[in-house]
């Protein structure tokens, strides 16, 4: 999926991203997809692109991050998406609950 946009290091960057989640498991679609996302936030970061968000721009790196906000990586859901999904779902008492208390409150 390399872009034309893309330069050499950004080409190499993808291929590196890609061949190590397809070694840990990841199917080559999925590998390729976050490489993407992973090069295309690394390009807005460091001013290379057209058009970047908010959160490419201003959030911690994708590297550092390391699945900290995946749904089912390493730190598992953030407390904020935890708890967008406890008011939609209009959990009562959500503004008082911590973290493990909304991930429990989901769950059951």
């Amino acid at each position: 999926m390399p872009q034309d946009a893309w330069n050499e290091k950004r080409e190499r960057q993808y291929e590196h991203i890609k061949e190590g989640l397809e070694q840990r498991g990841k199917s080559e679609g999925l590998a390729k997809e976050i490489a993407a996302r992973t090069v295309n936030k690394e390009r807005a970061r460091s001013g290379e692109a057209r058009n970047a968000s908010r959160t490419s721009t201003d959030d911690i790196s994708s590297g550092r991050r390391g699945g900290l906000r995946s749904h089912r990586g390493e730190g598992g859901r953030t407390y904020d998406q935890l708890y967008n999904e406890a008011r939609q779902r209009n959990l009562p008492g959500r503004s008082k609950m911590t973290k493990h208390q909304l991930e429990q409150a989901l769950r059951g």
